[in-house]
C-alpha cells in the first residue's frame, strides 16, 4: 500500500472516522479539523501528489470528486456550501505525501483562502 499515514489507513492497518469506504476510496474525519466538518477523502492506491497521478488515474480522480460530493450532502452542508481543496507539494501545505481531497464547510468560508 504506502508507508504514509493515510496508506496505512486506507489498508485497514490504522482506524480513522470512517464516514464512506468502497474498492476505490476512503473518507474519515480530519484529527485536526479546520471546520466544523472536515473530511479526507483519499484513493486506496498509493499517488504521493496529484503530479504523481496519471491519465490512467482519470477514473480514479472523479470517483474522489464524486465521492466527495455525496459526504457533503451525508453530512448536510451541500446546500449551505462546502469547499473541496487538493493541496500539491509542501509549498502549498501538503503534509501527508498521499494524494488526499479535503472537503470543508459547516461554517462561512472566506476567500481567498491561505
Amino acid at each position: 500500500m504506502s508507508d504514509t499515514i493515510f496508506g496505512r489507513i486506507a489498508s485497514g492497518e490504522l482506524s480513522a472516522d470512517i464516514v464512506h469506504e468502497d474498492e476505490d476510496l476512503v473518507v474519515f474525519r480530519d484529527l485536526s479539523p479546520q471546520a466544523p466538518t472536515h473530511l479526507l477523502v483519499i484513493p486506496r492506491k498509493p499517488i504521493p501528489t496529484l503530479d504523481d497521478a496519471g491519465p490512467e488515474d482519470a477514473e480514479l480522480l472523479g470517483k474522489l470528486l464524486l465521492a466527495a460530493a455525496r459526504v457533503a450532502a451525508q453530512e448536510g452542508i451541500a446546500e449551505t456550501g462546502y469547499r473541496t481543496v487538493i493541496n500539491c507539494n509542501a509549498g502549498a501545505g501538503q503534509t501527508v505525501f498521499h494524494l488526499h481531497l479535503h472537503v470543508l464547510g459547516g461554517r462561512p468560508l472566506r476567500w481567498p483562502p491561505g
